[in-house]
């Protein structure tokens, strides 16, 4: 059977884009669907803007702790409408060189959302477009509770776009999305509550990275309640009334309400089940919070339909850009470039561009111990940088490595703090390679830097 592609993509993002540039450069005929901006969630929505939206919220602590180092910082003042139209012209700007590139590699963009008619046949406003073989790349969405008054929030998606600076913002969630807006719009200057289901926020990061960036951010003047839900939001002359139980039952009023509560696969309308495409549930816990689905692949990102595949947050497995291009490109290079191989997702490094900063690679303590028991061995050092010797400012950077006692391997490292993901992205380098904590004490530390407290634990 004649195919019109040897591959066709649907969805542009980091895992789409990077897969169709590596097929077409090993002679494939590829085309890719996308119906909004080319670039993804990353570069129109997510890691980029937000990056952006970070480093304008640090300027206020930077014009304070000037100070201390003798500078007479004048009064500053946010142009809210420029910052946002700086970002969006950035994302624009970005997105059309990711246009240009596709341009240059030979993919052919088709405009809008395709959904599969059969296992070969797609469809693209109302045109059939057939392929030998189809990589899913559609990422995910973010979802809001099923509450009364839920129609009032806002998701992460229109953070980028609000017309003015909000006096007030609440936010419930208690993942990284909820936490580093918290820190952005704190920086920023707008009074910011969040409100958070268990204890602490960053379930299933290492304990004592969840305790630091937490107290961090209460001490740079967030209001976190604790072990409270939302029940409802009404709309009130003075903005948007936030009803609560647990405990902090006294209602909150903010001008807006960001639902941070997480992310889903996009997979909803792709025609899955006329492709003979199987799905998987995962449940989230939690009153109003809904059941959601990722499309089932193996090791090899190929679905129940041999010749589908799928990469990225549509999965559900490790939902990072970088893992998306990584798991794109071997897919391309399995497929189209003769060399069959797997994204291997052990010690995947991560960040959290909170205030304080975190990042981590590895296991963390209670994975450890889950799997070592005694034998595992903890070094910390909790100290304030020097930078804050003079800004008289109490900020603490935690540093950890978690190693197995038995063979003196380090397993884990975690990082709270000034450039904590700078950081980890060299140290992940070490643990990929399976270095032992006395590879660790044999290296020269870099004085006088933060860094060098990784190889002088003891």
């Amino acid at each position: 059977m004649t195919f019109d592609y040897d591959l066709f993509v649907i969805g542009a993002g980091s895992g789409g884009l990077a897969a169709s540039k590596r097929a077409a450069s090993y002679g494939a005929k590829v085309a890719i669907a996308e119906a909004d901006l080319v670039g993804g969630t990353c570069v129109v929505r997510g890691c980029i803007p937000k990056k952006l939206m970070v480093y304008g919220s640090r300027f206020p602590g930077l014009f304070h702790d000037a100070a201390g180092y003798g500078w007479n910082v004048e009064k500053s003042e946010l142009d809210w409408e420029h910052l946002i139209a700086a970002i969006d012209q950035e994302v624009r700007r970005l997105s059309q060189l990711h246009t240009m590139f596709l341009e240059k590699n030979g993919v052919k963009l088709i405009p809008g959302r395709a959904t599969f008619a059969d296992p070969h046949t797609l469809e693209v406003d109302g045109r059939k477009i057939t392929a030998d073989k189809i990589l899913i790349a559609v990422g995910g969405r973010p979802v809001k509770p099923d509450l009364p008054g839920m129609e009032y929030a806002i998701t992460s998606n229109e953070m980028f776009h609000l017309p003015q600076k909000p006096k007030h913002i609440a936010i419930i969630g208690a993942g990284y999305i909820g936490v580093e807006f918290a820190g952005i719009m704190n920086g920023l200057g707008c009074q910011v509550t969040q409100i958070i289901r268990k204890d602490l926020v960053l379930k299933g990061f290492d304990e004592d990275i969840r305790t630091g960036i937490q107290h961090g951010m209460a001490q740079h003047g967030i209001r976190i309640l604790t072990n409270t839900v939302v029940k409802e939001i009404e709309r009130v002359p003075e903005g948007l009334k936030l009803m609560l139980s647990g405990e902090h039952e006294e209602p909150i009023t903010a001008d807006v309400f960001l639902a941070a509560t997480g992310r889903t696969p996009y997979v909803e309308g792709l025609g899955l089940e006329n492709a003979g495409v199987d799905i998987i549930p995962a449940s989230v816990e939690g009153p109003g919070y809904s059941t959601t689905s990722a499309i089932a692949v193996n090791e090899y990102s190929q679905t129940t339909q041999s010749n589908i595949f799928a990469v990225g947050d549509c999965t559900d497995r490790i939902n990072l850009t970088p893992v998306a291009i990584a798991e794109g490109r071997a897919f391309a290079d399995t497929e189209f470039g003769n060399n069959r191989r797997s994204m291997d997702n052990e010690n995947v490094p991560s960040a959290v561009f909170s205030q304080p900063e975190a990042a981590t690679v590895g296991m963390t303590e209670a994975q450890a111990r889950e799997k070592l028991g005694e034998a595992v061995k903890c070094y910390r050092a909790r100290f304030r940088p020097l930078f804050h010797n003079l800004t008289g400012q109490d900020e603490k950077t935690i540093i950890k490595l978690v190693v197995d006692g038995n063979t003196d391997k380090v397993l884990g490292a975690h990082m709270v703090g000034e450039y904590a993901a700078e950081i980890i992205q060299g140290v992940a380098i070490a643990v990929k390679m399976g270095a032992t904590k006395k590879d660790f004490d044999a290296t020269i530390g870099i004085h006088p830097t933060s860094a060098e407290e990784f190889v002088t634990l003891r």
